[in-house]
């Protein structure tokens, strides 16, 4: 099955440049992934000096997180089929400009109110980012589309780990006006962003629309929407057991295990790394063994994993975190690539859904779960999260569009 792309990103898109031309692109749609999430990592680390600083319940806590993540997630779909149909280039760097604002805010922000404001303005400014970035990754993939979207996810995942290194270096112990340093993270961002949409927009004048240029899928309606509707439901296990460990993980340390803020700073760290090692493989073994088959294992694979973990003693719990991270990061960028090959010509759409969607259960997850560890405890929270990648088993009823090629 052929996968082409929007009318104005064609297959013949990528071979049209230089291919060194082409990677430097690729690599600066990664960087200012990384900066982005870096800075938005940010905000999940200082909510120990957040919730303290502002008397916070834990409810509240994940209302900050559920509006960052709902903003972010309930434009992407809209950006990405508008842009589908007319590319916006320099969207990239306005959209980028938001999320200076919502930094700038969130330095100075003295009341509950604004902390939402601040954290919404952020997540304004990465649902414009996303779709397009994801499809100027896929143009510059060379064909190469699950190493693109796994390079560009990649960025975006050491920047979450970098962010709570930073956030312990910068912010904690000095203060919330220092996270204004972190403009200066976007700032070139906004840089380097100028320069892609420069490149998109020149190359999109290079290639030749032509109507009817999308190809409709060969598998039927029905199977395809039964497909996406798997899709979604293995989205929904990974994040919100990944919200669980991104949100409340430091959380759980400190509480089950009493050990200083710092230390468990260090061990998000540590797990968002190994996130950004799982995702950078999981692209380029779906482009040689299927994409089925790495969704299939990174999702159900981590189930015992996952099961064991809130019986664990620290190190126990440090070292099953990181399988954890290295297993079930793996699935998103085959994901994304399976979904886009199920819908072609819908590049920007599917990526604005599914990281939209991303968002959106991350965000959902984490207000629940924070409204169900004040009820319950923050260790009932991880032994229910655990069974969520038994959902994994989905994945069977997920068609082979490899074979259809």
């Amino acid at each position: 099955m052929t996968t082409p792309t929007s009318p104005s990103v064609t297959a013949s898109g990528p071979a049209s440049a230089a291919p060194g031309t082409v990677l430097q692109i690729l690599f600066s749609v990664a960087f200012v992934h990384l900066l982005n999430d870096c800075v938005q990592a940010v905000l999940p680390s200082i909510y120990p000096l957040l919730k303290e600083q502002f008397a916070l319940s834990f409810t509240q806590v994940g209302l900050i997180t559920l509006t960052f993540q709902c903003t972010a997630s309930l434009l992407q779909p809209w950006i990405g089929l508008a842009t589908d149909k007319r590319p916006i280039p320099f969207l990239l760097p306005a959209g980028m400009c938001v999320t200076l604002a919502g930094v700038a805010l969130l330095a100075v922000a003295g009341t509950f109110p604004m902390l939402l404001l601040a954290a919404g303005m952020i997540g304004v400014g990465s649902s414009t980012f996303h779709p397009e970035a994801s499809r100027v990754a896929r143009l510059a993939s060379g064909g190469r589309f699950g190493f693109a979207q796994s390079l560009f996810q990649v960025g975006g995942n050491l920047g979450s780990a970098f962010g709570p290194l930073l956030a312990a270096a910068i912010i904690v112990g000095r203060g919330q006006g220092r996270i204004a340093w972190f403009m200066l993270f976007i700032l070139v961002a906004v840089i380097v962003l100028v320069g892609v949409a420069r490149w998109y927009g020149s190359h999109l004048k290079t290639i030749t629309r032509k109507a009817g240029a999308h190809a409709g899928s060969t598998l039927p309606r029905a199977t395809v929407i039964r497909a996406l509707a798997v899709l979604a439901m293995l989205v929904f296990s990974k994040y919100v057991y990944m919200a669980s460990l991104s949100s409340y993980y430091t959380f759980y340390l400190i509480e089950k295990f009493h050990v200083p803020v710092g230390t468990a700073q260090l061990y998000l760290f540590v797990f968002l790394a190994a996130v950004a090692a799982g995702t950078f493989a999981g692209g380029p073994i779906g482009d040689r063994i299927g994409r089925k088959r790495v969704i299939w294992v990174s999702i159900l694979g981590a189930a015992p994993f996952t099961l064991a973990l809130p019986y664990a003693d620290l190190f126990w719990t440090g070292v099953l975190s990181v399988v954890i991270g290295l297993v079930m990061s793996s699935a998103f960028s085959a994901i994304v690539v399976f979904a886009q090959e199920l819908v072609p010509g819908k590049v920007g759409m599917i990526a604005g859904i599914f990281f939209g969607l991303m968002f959106g259960v991350s965000g959902i997850g984490a207000a629940a779960m924070g409204h169900l560890a004040d009820v319950s405890g923050i260790e009932t929270v991880y032994r229910l999260a655990s069974f969520l990648p038994l959902l994994g088993m989905l994945a069977a009823f997920l068609p082979k569009i490899e074979a259809r090629r």
